[in-house]
């Protein structure tokens, strides 16, 4: 074949640049369902969210943020205990250089009470659900 200009041959794509090989095209795949980010982690699994014991960051999902604040309420506060402002900004600190902001959630969910003065906390105890009263 050649060019309209007259300079000679036109060159097609090979084969296995198209996707081909000996002539004979790829095997068509099944349809692949749409990623959504990553796989989703089991709801009670927030130990991927730790690394060397350090939290690497505060989940933005709402849902998510709710699991790691409850992880952090039962594994770093004793129930029946009263804790200074320092204690708690230890406490957090050891955990996440931002905890301010977990202090803020942790009161804001709930899980911690503070007394007006913002010098005493204390970890609430999680309501009971149905599955407490169905005993």
């Amino acid at each position: 074949m050649t060019r309209a200009d007259g300079r000679g041959d036109i060159r097609l794509p090979s084969a296995r640049r198209r996707g081909r090989v000996g002539g004979v095209p790829d095997s068509p795949q099944p349809p692949q369902p749409p990623q959504r980010g990553p796989a989703p982690v089991p709801a009670s699994d927030v130990t991927r969210l730790f690394v060397s014991g350090r939290l690497v960051a505060i989940p933005r999902r709402a849902a998510r943020r709710e699991q790691l604040l409850d992880h952090l309420a039962r594994t770093l506060f004793e129930p029946d205990r009263t804790y200074t402002e320092p204690e708690v900004n230890e406490a957090l600190g050891a955990v996440h250089e931002d905890f301010p902001a977990l202090r803020r959630y942790l009161v804001e969910s709930g899980r911690l009470t503070r007394t007006r003065d913002g010098g005493s906390y204390r970890r609430a105890e999680p309501p009971a659900g149905p599955a407490a009263d169905a005993g």
